[in-house]
């Protein structure tokens, strides 16, 4: 595997390091993250057309975001271009605009009918970030996946805003669009793993009013009307300031709770609409901001268990980082901590690119079933397993 990368920021002209042919035009893939502001600038039709005669037979996939990584830096407002040239590995993509009222389920089993599984071994999904149940897609996609194929991948984003986002599929940016690239070969190695770091207050609630990701009551009474208690004077900044309240779904074990972040709320049915679903009858807790040592130790983890799951001692050769926005907005000056956290882990050797959400998709860690999450740092690694590192060992957490 090789790859190269560079970022384009508005107000300084080019992409830096400047693009070159360093990948002899045999980049199978560019990975694209950007801020909306870029993506919907007169200066992207250049950009793309720059990167499209460097890299005439990748695929240019990515999405709009709510902060864009590059290697341990953390950006607004800018395009990070990572194309990668597959040595022994092979790649299929597709991509669907959501039909005028098509629910979630119905975009992912599409989606996942159009994916060739013959030597399949992983999907890597990238969704509008607004209109699609997370929960729902994942739930379509897998069902048309052989039970060993794993996907990962998240929601794009739109800053704080939650107003609209981006699917990027071959240079073109799109509205209500969801992209999912296919992995093959037998060399190809992914490890991912997911984890927050954020913690439960208060007591404990049921959801006793739902229809899927649209949450209406708990324990009886308005869920919008509790959230503003607790946001105060922060309650006319929702939806945004919502993410400092996220909402977890206690499951059979501590293990597999997930946590749900609100993506809009609705003044006339008092109802908040989450990024994955809020089913009735589940057992919630709010959750509060964690602090600063929480969530690095989050994305400690995250990290070693995506990298252990290379096996065979493997290094990584590209990491994709898939964080909330939430952990972005709690973090704020000390948002590089946590992927400088990641790079510790990793080493020098991998590509590190990604991008801030408004939800992710993964396991919780390899055999576990894949689901949407939020307030998490979730990694996806890869590497040919050719390439072994010395130094390599077994971390834990």
């Amino acid at each position: 595997m090789k790859i190269t990368q560079s970022k384009w920021k508005q107000k300084i002209p080019g992409w830096n390091p400047a693009l070159t042919n360093e990948l002899e035009g045999k980049a199978q893939l560019v990975l694209l993250f950007g801020g909306k502001s870029v993506l919907t600038s007169p200066e992207y039709p250049e950009c793309i057309n720059k990167l499209q005669q460097v890299h005439p037979h990748a695929h240019l996939l990515g999405c709009s975001t709510a902060g864009e990584i590059y290697d341990t830096q953390v950006m607004d407002d800018s395009l990070v271009a990572t194309a990668i040239h597959f040595e022994s590995s092979q790649i299929q993509g597709h991509c669907i605009d959501l039909d005028i009222g098509e629910d979630s389920f119905k975009a992912g089993d599409r989606l996942g009918k159009a994916i060739d599984t013959q030597g399949l071994v992983h999907v890597f999904v990238l969704s509008d970030g607004i209109q699609v149940n997370g929960s729902d897609l994942v739930k379509g996609l897998g069902q048309n996946l052989p039970a060993n194929v794993s996907i990962t991948g998240g929601l794009s984003g739109d800053g704080s805003r939650f107003e609209e986002t981006f699917i990027i599929w071959d240079g073109l940016p799109k509205k209500g669009a969801i992209a999912a690239l296919g992995f093959y070969g037998d060399t190809l190695k992914v490890g991912y793993g997911s984890l927050g770091g954020w913690k439960p207050f208060g007591t404990e609630r049921v959801i006793t009013k739902s229809k899927g990701n649209v949450l209406y009551e708990l324990d009886g009474e308005s869920a919008l009307a509790l959230y503003k208690k607790y946001l105060g004077t922060h309650a006319k900044d929702l939806p945004s300031s919502g993410l400092r309240f996220p909402l977890k779904l206690q499951r059979e074990t501590e293990e597999l709770s997930v946590v749900r972040t609100i993506l809009s709320v609705n003044e006339d049915n008092q109802s908040l609409t989450f990024a994955g679903d809020v089913p009735e009858g589940t057992k919630v807790y709010l959750m509060q901001g964690a602090d600063f040592k929480s969530l690095i130790a989050g994305a400690n983890a995250a990290a070693i268990t995506s990298r252990n799951a290379l096996g065979n001692n493997l290094s990584p050769e590209l990491a994709i980082l898939i964080s909330c926005v939430g952990r972005k907005l709690v973090l704020k000056q000390d948002i590089e901590s946590e992927v400088e956290e990641v790079r510790e882990i990793m080493g020098a050797i991998p590509a590190i690119t990604g991008f801030y959400s408004y939800g992710e998709i993964s396991p919780f860690r390899p055999g576990a079933a894949c689901e949407l999450h939020n307030q998490t740092m979730t990694i996806t690694t890869f590497s040919e397993a050719p390439f072994i590192s010395g130094a390599a060992c077994e971390l834990t957490p």
